[in-house]
């Protein structure tokens, strides 16, 4: 068995991989199309083959992909795992595939498995994660997380009012938002946050959020600034936009002025910003211990219509 990156001549093969399991992956639409939008690249799809001649030809027994902004140096998330049915031994098949990947990759990224809600009391679907839970488990990604996924529809939510609280600017100066990022960061209760801040810097970690959204396919021009009627910085409030289109990018209060919910003004904003452009539908998520934020989604008339399952790597030590 050989374990290599895809090239171009692998297509029509990657295409044949199809999971008839109760999970999310990368069937061939989504295949084709992130390809021409590069947020999937041959060198992000990794494979494990039957290759008895050396050639790289030999079918394809497992086939493993990952997400990644299309101008980004290195992949963000696996998306799917997929192993061929003949296979006996599909966890440690599996495990080795996603080691040899991370190990040309210099790191090993997230894993994101979309599933419904009540997904634990559906066989197919705990039988479909249990063994990929596993093999990426053997790989290093062994810590969890659970998302909850919230939208905001037109029609059948209201339209939030301007705040009478708050004073919302843009800044046109990364550093000013990096320090604002930075103020949040202060006791946040969101999962990824909190594991970056144990090996970064909270200088250079705010800075990555700010790259990290200043990547995604919103406007830079989005990005507001929340001030209280005295001129304090109360909050960060960014609209933004991934493939599948808006979404609530990132907002937080900072330690300060926690307690008044103004979660609730910054995300009126956010959603009152999009509907104005004739957006029709927004998603977001939120970690499903961050009970205080959920619950401002459900204020904001956001309703919880899916799961994300997130496995991820220990941080390393500094």
């Amino acid at each position: 068995m050989r374990f290599r990156p895809a090239v171009t001549d692998d297509l029509d093969r990657l295409l044949g991989c199809v999971v008839d399991e109760s999970i999310s992956w990368a069937h061939p639409e989504r295949l084709l199309s992130f390809l021409e939008s590069r947020n999937y690249g041959y060198d992000r799809i990794w494979l494990a083959t039957g290759d008895d001649t050396g050639d790289g030809t030999g079918d394809i027994l497992a086939r493993a992909v990952w997400w990644g902004f299309p101008d980004g140096a290195r992949p963000l998330a696996l998306d799917c795992i997929y192993v061929h049915p003949s296979v006996g031994d599909r966890v440690g098949v599996a495990a080795e595939l996603l080691r040899h990947a991370h190990a040309a990759f210099g790191r090993a990224p997230e894993y994101h498995v979309f599933v419904p809600n009540g997904w634990r009391g559906d066989p197919a679907v705990t039988a479909a994660i249990g063994w990929r839970w596993e093999a990426a488990g053997r790989a290093g990604l062994t810590e969890e997380l659970e998302r909850l996924r919230y939208a905001w529809t037109a029609g059948d939510a209201p339209v939030p009012e301007p705040s009478d609280r708050l004073v919302f600017r843009g800044e046109e100066d990364d550093e000013v938002f990096v320090e604002a990022f930075r103020r949040v960061a202060v006791g946040s209760l969101d999962f990824a946050t909190r594991q970056a801040l144990r090996t970064m810097d909270p200088v250079e970690q705010a800075r990555e959020d700010v790259r990290d959204n200043a990547s995604m396919r919103g406007e830079r021009s989005w990005w507001r600034l929340a001030y209280d009627t005295s001129g304090d910085l109360v909050g960060v409030a960014l609209p933004s936009a991934n493939d599948t289109g808006p979404v609530v990018g990132y907002l937080g209060v900072v330690p300060e002025h926690r307690g008044h919910r103004y979660a609730d003004d910054l995300l009126a904003e956010i959603t009152r910003f999009h509907a104005e452009r004739g957006v029709q539908r927004i998603v977001a998520d939120t970690d499903s211990g961050n009970v205080p934020m959920a619950r401002a989604f459900e204020r904001g008339g956001y309703r919880n219509f899916a799961i994300r399952l997130v496995l991820s790597a220990e941080p390393a030590a500094p």
